[in-house]
């Protein structure tokens, strides 16, 4: 990765997430499998959040491809 993707890829989180989303989303780096968690889980929070990350992720792609 350089600098320039680097600034796409979070000018794209700022514009679908918000910083605990963010926050959250940066744990998965750390534990991956927390974010099997998150997507698997029942609770309605998740779900929102999921449906925001993976938004923000169609998002990068097109901004930073």
């Amino acid at each position: 990765a350089n600098r320039s993707l680097c600034r796409c890829i979070q000018k794209a989180a700022r514009g679908k997430l918000s910083s605990s989303d963010q926050r959250l989303a940066a744990t998965f780096f750390k534990d991956p499998h927390r974010s099997q968690e998150i997507r698997q889980s029942d609770r309605a929070s998740h779900e929102k959040f999921w449906l925001r990350y993976k938004e923000f992720g169609l998002r990068a792609q097109q901004m930073c491809s």
